[in-house]
């Protein structure tokens, strides 16, 4: 109900990798907005219920699995979830639902005016091992789930670029 996991595969090779924040996009939304790279697609589709899937570039042909951001938005009127609940509940989900899932951090963080949760984990996803890096926050009844998935062998390559994507995120 709350996990929001993702992965996806890639036909268009490429070499680079985003480490500076110049020529970047921005994703300018009702409610929200996110800067990305440019050499990042961008996927509007609805795929999954995602309210956008940021994927990044084949680094090789034999690179199947493509690091991406992702937004999920879930209405949570009349269920009384603050964000202290929906942290309780992702982090059961994590354990329980998640193959191999493996919580690492769970914090509580306070940026730019608003309060959120970082939680880092792994799991297996099919035949990936994968890490995530989500951030959660409760705002007039919707919880917004911002999600960095990548390999989890590639991680600390895409960190840099995957964190500057998800502290680009703001609420409006």
């Amino acid at each position: 109900m709350f996990v929001s996991l993702l992965a996806l595969g890639q036909t268009t090779p490429t070499n680079s990798l985003t480490n500076s924040k110049t020529d970047w996009q921005l994703l300018n939304e009702n409610g929200y907005s996110i800067q990305y790279p440019q050499d990042w697609d961008l996927n509007k589709s609805g795929q999954m219920g995602m309210s956008f899937i940021l994927l990044s570039r084949q680094t090789s042909q034999q690179d199947n699995f493509r690091e991406n951001v992702n937004l999920l938005i879930q209405d949570l009127k009349g269920q009384n979830i603050n964000l202290d609940k929906y942290v309780e509940i992702s982090e059961g989900q994590i354990k329980t639902l998640i193959t191999n899932g493996r919580l690492f951090m769970s914090k509580r963080l306070f940026e730019n005016g608003s309060e959120f949760q970082k939680v880092i984990y792994t799991g297996d996803q099919g035949v990936y091992k994968l890490k995530f890096e989500q951030f959660y926050w409760i705002k007039n009844g919707k919880a917004y789930v911002l999600t960095l998935t990548c390999e989890l062998e590639q991680f600390e390559t895409y960190k840099v670029s995957g964190e500057k994507i998800l502290n680009s995120f703001r609420l409006k």
